[in-house]
């Protein structure tokens, strides 16, 4: 980390940026937030560790509207919805110096919760240097460990890979976290019965208590005005009325997102709830797959997504229940 902090100064220093965008701590030692800074003072809290999750790419939108370069801490996944958002002349590059950041996973503490692991006060191994292979809590209850993959975000588990698809500079190593199969998830829900199906969102997007933090994380969730914040129909309200409320929400952002994701799974990570939304935009995108070919969002900042770019080999409606 403290090779990324001196780098962060020499460009502040040297004029190179105008600021930095990064993680800084939080008044937790597994919660740092986002973060600008601008001063080599500011950058004495500059924090990044395993609990860095926080996908920075979409701060850039309006960073990009500021005077001069930001510099912006970039993990290999981030780097994707970075590109895609170039792609849709979100952010400016020009306006923009990547350091890609070295990921050795990112770790959820509601996954350390459900290794029994509360009351944590301190954390040791989730720094960058630490090897990733042990963590090791001070608790208000002792002291409790626990191995690094096992409290790992879920999209670390299917990760894309550890190369950044864009950036100006490389700092800090990574390390391979995939262990389990990207749709494994999907392919279960998907051998479910109708009924089974809907039983099982029903019971997930009943717990939505509409805060929008899903919406809010998202980098593919863009736009300068949201159909969700009109007043007009009523549906800025914080809370659903009814159950078709709280479906159409999670199902029209999965539309709106709908070849445009990168996976990122912010909208998991964030969500108070615990709800998987993750899963309606994999689902998307293994159908995406199946239907026009392996497609990866983000993959680089020129290429035309399948349902951008028509071409007469498309899947037709009439045959996609045959495939």
């Amino acid at each position: 980390m403290q090779e990324l902090i001196n780098r962060a100064k020499e460009l502040l220093a040297n004029g190179t940026v105008a600021r930095v965008l990064g993680w800084k701590a939080g008044d937790l030692p597994y919660n740092p937030e986002p973060a600008f800074f601008t001063t080599a003072e500011e950058l004495e809290n500059f924090v990044y560790n395993g609990f860095c999750g926080a996908n920075l790419s979409k701060y850039m939108i309006a960073a990009s509207k500021l005077e001069g370069k930001t510099m912006v801490c970039l993990k290999p996944c981030d780097s994707y919805s970075f590109n895609q958002l170039i792609k849709e002349h979100r952010v400016d590059r020009e306006k923009a110096y990547i350091v890609g950041v070295g990921c050795m996973g990112k770790l959820s503490i509601e996954k350390v919760k459900e290794l029994g692991i509360k009351g944590v006060t301190a954390v040791s191994g989730a720094e960058m240097a630490d090897g990733a292979e042990t963590l090791t809590f001070q608790t208000l209850y002792g002291e409790k460990s626990c191995a690094y993959s096992d409290a790992m975000l879920e999209r670390c588990h299917v990760c894309k890979g550890k190369e950044h698809v864009i950036y100006d500079e490389l700092i800090g190593e990574s390390k391979d976290t995939k262990d389990a199969e990207r749709f494994a998830e999907v392919e279960k829900i998907e051998a479910m019965s109708p009924a089974e199906k809907f039983a099982f969102f029903q019971k997930e997007l009943s717990k939505c208590i509409r805060c929008n933090a899903c919406r809010n994380v998202c980098p593919a969730c863009s736009c300068r005005k949201c159909v969700f914040d009109s007043t007009k129909f009523d549906s800025d309200q914080k809370a659903n009325v009814d159950s078709f409320e709280e479906k159409m929400f999670h199902v029209i952002r999965a539309f709106h997102v709908a070849g445009r994701c990168t996976d990122c799974g912010e909208c998991s990570r964030v969500c108070p709830q615990g709800i998987p939304l993750h899963l309606f935009n994999r689902k998307f995108i293994k159908d995406i797959n199946e239907l026009y070919g392996d497609f990866q969002a983000g993959a680089d900042a020129e290429t035309k997504g399948p349902l951008t770019n028509f071409t007469f080999d498309d899947a037709e409606p009439s045959i996609v229940t045959n495939r």
